[in-house]
């Protein structure tokens, strides 16, 4: 549990303890970031790239994104083993959903049918639903309409197999895990590793949950204390598209926080549901930005914030996103960098299989020139070499 008293207090009201570890650690001019390594400090005097980051880990950071699921089915212990195995900095260990007995699980989305063999199950069929998640009718067996126990006799699938063929070598082998076995596990690799693991989960549909009873930030919260997690110097970042989540996750724990943004067009479900006319692009202005470092220490932007695309797929201009988030006190951590040919940009792919890789490489190196201080990625391999190759040149 966590220590009650005036540390916690501050940590909880004022979040300048977390500010100082993540935020704060922007450098400005003349300042020193925390915690960076040799060849971080190597990679911001030489390139201007990795401004700031967590202590005791390089920048920029190399974040696995649902663990290593360019290899293994997304958000399974199997894929975040991997992450690790493979030099990961972080671990996203978590798309939080629950179940309808409460417990908090990893998935992608609430909806299974895409992620699991739950179709192969005929004593489910009857679940087979059509909802209308954050304004989209999507049908299939979802979370919340089974407990944990029943959710334990599915196992998990790959996701994309068009895309990744060879990850359904392993469809089958791992459960879905609960949160809670998460954290157990973040403690086991951390003593058979000699060092810290980080994880970095994110509330999914946070506003989709709290209407129908099943309020997320409270039980991640509950979880966190009762693992000694939630505090500042805590190696778990939380995460959401929800400012409105961010906010009641900062009032409910010290962990570093991170807002993550969509298209520049989009609106964050909690500001539709509550009339908020503002969208993304609302938020990446430096007045926007300002506003989120008064609760969070950092951003989670899609690549298309960082560098926009043209009609052709062609990365164009960066934007100015990088040096006004800095300038705001906050980190970026931006999504989703993978080697296949359809998810990179089209001047990084090479012939049109699906399922070859392109030049992910200069697509890293493109991206880690602007400054961004981490990425996530679906390889994550791929990612520490790229970052050998950016800070060595």
């Amino acid at each position: 549990m966590a220590t009650q008293g005036t540390q916690e207090s501050d940590e909880r009201a004022g979040g300048t303890g977390r500010r100082a570890l993540l935020g704060a650690a922007v450098l400005g001019a003349g300042g020193a970031v925390l915690g960076l390594s040799g060849t971080a400090r190597a990679a911001d005097a030489r390139h201007g790239g990795g401004q700031g980051g967590l202590k005791g880990l390089p920048v920029p950071t190399v974040i696995g994104h649902r663990g290593a699921s360019g290899y293994r089915p997304e958000h399974t212990l199997g894929s975040y083993e991997l992450a690790l195995d493979m030099g990961a900095d972080i671990v996203e260990a978590g798309d939080l959903v629950p179940t309808k007995d409460g417990h908090l699980v990893c998935r992608h989305e609430p909806e299974i049918g895409g992620t699991t063999d739950v179709a192969d199950h005929p004593e489910f069929a009857g679940r087979k639903r059509t909802k209308l998640l954050d304004g989209v009718s999507t049908t299939g067996w979802f979370t919340e309409d089974f407990t944990l126990a029943e959710l334990k006799t599915l196992r998990a699938t790959e996701r994309i197999p068009a895309n990744r063929p060879h990850n359904t070598l392993y469809d089958g082998r791992w459960e879905i895990p609960t949160f809670e076995e998460v954290l157990r596990w973040q403690d086991e690799q951390t003593r058979r590793r000699g060092k810290q693991v980080w994880i970095y989960p994110e509330l999914k549909h946070p506003t989709y949950f709290r209407k129908l009873g099943l309020g997320t930030e409270e039980r991640l919260a509950r979880l966190l204390r009762e693992h000694g997690k939630d505090r500042k110097n805590s190696p778990v970042i939380i995460q959401s598209f929800e400012p409105t989540s961010i906010q009641r996750m900062n009032k409910l724990v010290g962990n570093p926080l991170a807002v993550l943004l969509s298209g520049a067009n989009s609106r964050p479900w909690d500001f539709v549901e509550t009339g908020d006319p503002r969208t993304t692009a609302d938020l990446v202005t430096p007045a926007g930005l300002k506003e989120i470092a008064s609760y969070a220490q950092g951003i989670g932007p899609t690549l298309d914030l960082i560098i926009p695309k043209d009609s052709a797929g062609r990365l164009t201009e960066p934007t100015t996103l990088v040096r006004d988030a800095h300038r705001a006190g906050l980190i970026l951590h931006p999504y989703t960098m993978r080697n296949e040919n359809p998810f990179l940009p089209a001047d990084f792919r090479k012939g049109s299989d699906p399922d070859a890789y392109g030049d992910a490489f200069g697509a890293f190196r493109t991206y880690f020139a602007t400054g961004i201080d981490g990425v996530f990625t679906d390889n994550p391999d791929t990612g520490v070499l790229a970052r050998e190759d950016f800070v060595n040149r």
